[in-house]
């Protein structure tokens, strides 16, 4: 019995002496990077077109061809619809004879006046004819004005016949074929098909209270400029993208905030070059969210949460680990802000967490981490 204790205590011996032989675990470590950053507050929001139109036939008929294809770009001016015009060139023809014989009535007023005018001063005819013919000259001139009007609105329905697009952008299908009898202004007007602008585009997001509210505070500290007053910048990114692709200008604040939701609607103002994006379309907004500032900068895997709070690891000058708490901003390009928790010399591990425990030593390795400066 007495050998074997004499056996188990040599045993534990080796192990602690092949424990305390151990070599400290590895570690990579770098020092937190110094930039020039800006934060931004990220919102979702809804893209709707700058000017949307529904084409509506402004004269009756029926239609005799359509002139665009489905879902193309069309250009201001470009004929959409052709409404047959035969009735109302029929009417300009009348409003024109009707002219004529108005500038001809008129043009005998006038004589009969100035005959008068002449025979007056002989007392050839009374003071009382020639007020007649004045006010017949002046019934002519009003004649001949009303069939003026005549005229111009039928040449008007003649223009109205061809349906030309008002603005530049798509075009939605068509919604009338050959054919058919579309009703015009005078009652209610059919629908021919819509056109919607594509470059640029509005977004729409809402701002919440409390990001408005530091906003606020930032520009009455004169931190931040507001949006109110200065096209602020903003980044958009789209559906399935990883990063912004898009930029553009803060163009517009509501007056009021939601009552109900708490939130300011706002509106971006974002080129569309390529016509890349359609009215309807959701996009993550980025709204810059302060003044260019100093801030140190780490990534994300040296970052580790112990219950509530964030922590970092940091190796001390005898290489013992220690434990940071910190107060996380928001990504700048990959690396993620430090607020608070962080001296720039500090040794923080970046690869290796696993492998440290707080108070033990370890074999730190020095390495950097790039990323283009904000």
């Amino acid at each position: 019995m007495g050998m074997l204790f004499a056996l188990a205590l040599a045993g534990c011996d080796e192990r602690a002496q092949s424990q305390a032989a151990a070599p400290p675990p590895p570690v990579t470590v770098a020092q937190p990077v110094k930039r020039t950053v800006t934060d931004w507050d990220e919102f979702t929001g809804r893209f709707e077109a700058i000017q949307e139109v529904q084409v509506r036939a402004r004269v009756g008929g029926f239609v005799n061809s359509v002139e665009f294809k489905d879902g193309a770009i069309v250009h201001a001016g470009d004929l959409l619809y052709v409404i047959d015009p035969r009735p109302f060139e029929a009417v300009v023809l009348q409003a024109e004879g009707q002219l004529a014989d108005a500038r001809a009535k008129g043009e005998l007023a006038k004589r009969d006046l100035e005959r008068g005018l002449t025979l007056v001063q002989t007392s050839a005819v009374s003071e009382q004819v020639v007020d007649q013919r004045r006010q017949a000259l002046q019934a002519a001139r009003a004649a001949e004005t009303q069939a003026e009007g005549a005229l111009k609105a039928a040449q008007l329905n003649v223009e109205f016949t061809h349906v030309v697009a008002p603005i530049t952008g798509r075009v939605s299908r068509h919604l009338v074929a050959p054919g058919n009898l579309v009703q015009g202004s005078e009652g209610s007007a059919t629908l021919l098909t819509s056109i919607v602008s594509l470059d640029p585009i509005y977004i729409y997001f809402d701002v919440d209270e409390a990001t408005y509210l530091k906003n606020n505070k930032l520009w009455f500290e004169g931190k931040r400029p507001s949006s109110r007053d200065t096209a602020n910048p903003v980044q958009v990114t789209l559906t399935g993208e990883t990063k912004s692709s898009h930029e553009g200008k803060m163009d517009f604040l509501d007056n009021r905030l939601d009552a109900s939701t708490g939130t300011l609607r706002s509106r971006a103002i974002i080129p569309d070059h390529d016509l890349s994006i359609l009215p309807g379309q959701f996009g993550r907004v980025r709204l810059i969210g302060s003044s260019p500032y100093e801030a140190l900068l780490m990534p994300d895997t040296a970052i580790a949460t112990d219950q509530s709070r964030k922590i970092v690891f940091v190796v001390k000058d005898d290489d013992t680990v220690e434990a940071r708490g910190v107060e996380l901003g928001p990504l700048a390009e990959g690396l993620r802000v430090v607020r608070t928790g962080l001296k720039p010399d500090d040794r923080v591990i970046i690869d290796g967490i696993q492998r440290a425990r707080v108070g033990a030593k370890v074999a730190p390795k020095k390495a950097e981490f790039g990323g283009k400066k904000s």
